[in-house]
């Protein structure tokens, strides 16, 4: 599969670039991290790809994606998406799952959903189901999207042609990186909350109580 996706960019560049990313974030199975870390340590070996140019096609077949999804999960609503998004893999499991973190997170879930395998192809769809504004789904979902493709074509880049050792290294160990950001994620809220409660305590007792 990824010697057939990327034949198909060696013969037509960045026109195939664009496609398949838009192809990818509406749905179709295409490993867009790899893709764009394969181009992006083309670009760094003297390849047909130059990193400002290739950064700004797949950032624009991204967002192109993004756009379509949202469009059709406002115009057909949830129902449809469950009855025939089996089709780009929009299982009504997976589209629960997204549904949760929408509910408890918001937007954020657009602009982190991208680094999030299984998420990022059901945030764009279920903004337009819930009827969220437009342009602030363009703003959440074009920061988030920027940070995405410039973090994994930035990483192809300096990778270069140890690039397939290093994507090996990346998915054994992404799981534990992950897992150890939740850690410090939550580390930091509890500190947080702590911090509140104690600021509340004070307050009250510089209250004046009043008199009877």
């Amino acid at each position: 599969m990824k010697e057939v996706l990327y034949d198909f960019i060696g013969q037509y560049g960045y026109v195939a670039l664009y496609l398949l990313l838009s192809a990818g974030i509406v749905g179709v199975p295409i490993p867009d991290e790899t893709l764009m870390a394969f181009v992006g340590s083309l670009t760094a070996l003297g390849g047909p790809f130059e990193f400002g140019t290739t950064l700004l096609v797949i950032y624009a077949g991204t967002m192109t994606g993004m756009i379509v999804s949202y469009v059709i999960g406002h115009r057909v609503g949830k129902p449809f998406l469950n009855r025939y998004g089996k089709w780009v893999k929009l299982t009504p499991n997976r589209i629960e799952k997204a549904e949760g973190w929408f509910k408890k997170y918001g937007l954020w879930t657009v602009f982190f959903g991208y680094f999030v395998p299984g998420v990022r192809h059901f945030t764009c769809y279920l903004s337009g189901v819930s009827g969220v504004k437009f342009y602030k789904y363009m703003l959440f979902a074009g920061s988030g999207a920027l940070l995405w493709c410039t973090t994994f074509l930035t990483l192809g880049h300096f990778i270069g042609s140890n690039l397939g050792g290093m994507l090996h290294l990346i998915h054994a160990y992404l799981g534990l990186f992950l897992l150890v950001l939740l850690f410090l994620a939550a580390i930091g809220v509890l500190i947080f909350l702590r911090y509140r409660k104690q600021q509340r305590i004070v307050v009250m007792r510089r209250k004046p109580r009043k008199r009877p």
